[in-house]
């Protein structure tokens, strides 16, 4: 393998500025890096799941930041250790020699890591000039939930670059209910989880229930309280969350992961626009039995 294998693949992405251009090299970065993962059998073990996961396996219009996965079978003890260091050699294939960070902490449900790489700016020929205040560092992270709640449902998906590969994912109804818990318990906004949203609507998903359920009782803010979810307590609780936000920031944060082409979308953003969103959300699964 050489840089030029890379070359080639962000040729195909068209960027038009420089933040597109990194954008696209950072997800060639994760895809490469999932390949990594499947050499080594993670998916036996684990399955990719959030905003990534989205964008890369369902072709979400959006970038995203960090691989997210979740173990099929709950396990405290795991550590990321040996599959960053066999990514390590397979980045070092590519001419990229990236350092392994493990930011994982013992008593923490949710195990971290970060592969970081500082000379891509100098082995990489980039089509829009990077000045000295560009960010001169790659930094993947690797997040894994080793006591995921339970009732997800898992499926088989293909990636085709570097090369064909199989991997784990959440199915589309989980990956929606993990979303979901994520809107309404992650303890700050991120405009990029309401994008996701509007996109779940348009693809008319509906969230796994169970584990939605399971993941609301288990963590955030309606831990251990046994809640009767129904479909009228999700539809407030999501309506109570859209009063509460500042949309002008959630935007901002959002249109970091978008092409340009895409921004206007952001135009209608606010919370009447999110309230139809949840309307239509309702609307869409009256013909769907809840308890």
């Amino acid at each position: 393998m050489s840089l030029k294998v890379i070359e080639n693949r962000l040729k195909e992405y068209n960027p038009i500025s420089a933040k597109e251009e990194l954008n696209a090299f950072k997800e060639i970065i994760q895809e490469i890096a999932l390949c990594g993962l499947f050499r080594v059998n993670f998916f036996k073990q684990a399955a990719f799941q959030g905003g990534s996961c989205l964008r890369i396996v369902h072709g979400l219009n959006r970038f995203s930041e960090d691989l997210d996965f979740i173990l099929f079978e709950p396990n405290q003890i795991f550590i990321w250790e040996p599959f960053l260091s066999s990514l390590q050699l397979e980045f070092k294939s590519y001419n990229l020699e990236f350092s392994v960070i493990d930011k994982s902490k013992a008593d923490k449900t949710i195990k971290m890591a970060f592969l970081k790489e500082n000379s891509f700016g100098k082995v990489f020929v980039f089509d829009y000039p990077r000045g000295l205040s560009d960010k001169q560092t790659i930094k993947i992270k690797f997040e894994v939930d080793t006591n995921p709640p339970s009732g997800s449902k898992f499926e088989k998906k293909f990636i085709n670059f570097p090369y064909a590969f199989s991997i784990a994912t959440q199915d589309m109804p989980s990956l929606f209910a993990s979303k979901c818990h994520a809107l309404l318990c992650r303890p700050y906004v991120k405009g990029r989880d309401w994008f996701d949203f509007v996109w779940y609507i348009s693809k008319k998903i509906i969230p796994n229930f169970i584990l939605l359920s399971n993941a609301v009782n288990q963590a955030g803010p309606w831990k251990n309280q046994n809640i009767n979810i129904s479909k009228d307590w999700l539809i407030n609780a999501l309506n109570k969350k859209i009063e509460s936000i500042n949309w002008d920031e959630a935007k901002f944060d959002a249109k970091n992961f978008l092409r340009v082409k895409d921004r206007d979308s952001l135009e209608v953003w606010g919370k009447d626009f999110f309230l139809a969103m949840v309307k239509k959300f309702s609307d869409d699964w009256k013909t769907c039995l809840w308890n």
